[in-house]
């Protein structure tokens, strides 16, 4: 039986980027050796979209699910209120017809999404 999701996300520099989201965006996590971290994850919904060739992954041999990371709110205006006190630096948020969205500048200089959905969630 699945008893949960282990997701894998890339980065250029893992040890700011981790300590990012500890400390910043504040989820737990534990440390399973040489400052290698786990974190706890909110809860979560999965959504699977239409992909695009330049979605395919042909670098590692066989047809790897894509995924993009956006954490979701209850009011994005106040979320967003917390996190510039703490320095983090977002894109304008714009609505579309499914949510309020914005990316969330990370130390590495990747980006993941932050919304505040306009549409039934399943959690």
């Amino acid at each position: 039986m699945i008893i949960g999701a282990h997701t894998l996300w890339y980065s250029h520099n893992p040890e700011a980027d981790r300590a990012f989201l500890r400390d910043v965006i504040g989820l737990n996590a534990i440390d399973i050796g040489n400052g290698w971290l786990i974190f706890a994850m909110p809860p979560s919904e999965a959504a699977v979209h239409p992909a695009d060739a330049e979605d395919e992954r042909p670098d590692v041999g066989h047809r790897l699910l894509n995924a993009h990371v956006y954490f979701m709110c209850d009011d994005l205006e106040s979320t967003l209120a917390v996190l510039r006190k703490k320095g983090v630096t977002f894109s304008e948020p714009q609505k579309e017809r499914w949510g309020i969205v914005t990316h969330l500048q990370l130390p590495s200089g990747g980006e993941l999404g932050l919304y505040q959905p306009l549409h039934k969630t399943a959690i």
